[in-house]
């Protein structure tokens, strides 16, 4: 896991360990020190901890005028033992909303698994506050979002058919919001 790291390929253009609005401002990394875990493998210190035994995330790109920010998972989500939701939602997606973010999109190519609780009160609480914006998960593996569906999380994060994005990696933040943007749009017939 120690060779997993979360995407660079916007850090030109954002860092969020530089931006005075972001949870992880001033934040310092080492590329040779390993010292977070998850179940006693070290993962890449690049990663940034929101208090969850088993859950990192890396904000790789916001954009305060356009109202977006991109948001990389890694680790295991869990909302039955750690509660994941509440940590991630407090820890940083508060922290986005309260300077104007209301569109979100998690990527999620490494999260291994999920294992979740039928108490949605934090899903629901983020789904409230982005009033007309919306939530996006894209890259999630099948039988996570399976598992979505089946704890009703996709009542507040959009996720699956074209929102299946193999190359996002390969656009530039704005045209992958843009073309999320469009995807919810014609989905959510606003």
């Amino acid at each position: 896991m120690q060779e997993i790291e979360p995407s660079y390929q916007w850090e030109s253009l954002y860092n969020a360990s530089q931006d005075p609005k972001s949870p992880f401002y001033g934040r310092t990394y080492s590329n040779t020190e390993y010292t977070h875990t998850i179940y006693s493998y070290y993962i890449h210190p690049l990663w940034d901890e929101i208090d969850s035994e088993t859950l990192y995330c890396k904000i790789l790109f916001t954009d305060y005028a356009k109202q977006f920010s991109i948001i990389e998972l890694m680790g295991e989500w869990n909302d039955t033992l750690h509660n994941d939701i509440m940590l991630f939602k407090r820890g940083v997606i508060d922290h986005l909303l309260a300077s104007g973010v209301k569109y979100f999109i998690l990527v999620g190519e490494n999260v291994f698994n999920f294992h979740g609780s039928w108490e949605d009160d934090y899903y629901a609480e983020w789904f409230e506050e982005v009033e007309d914006g919306w939530i996006a998960g894209i890259g999630f593996p099948d039988f996570i979002e399976r598992e979505w569906s089946k704890y009703k999380i996709d009542y507040y994060i959009n996720f699956g058919g074209t929102l299946q994005i193999p190359q996002w990696r390969t656009l530039k933040p704005e045209v992958l919001f843009l073309g999320i943007h469009k995807i919810l749009s014609k989905r959510l017939g606003a």
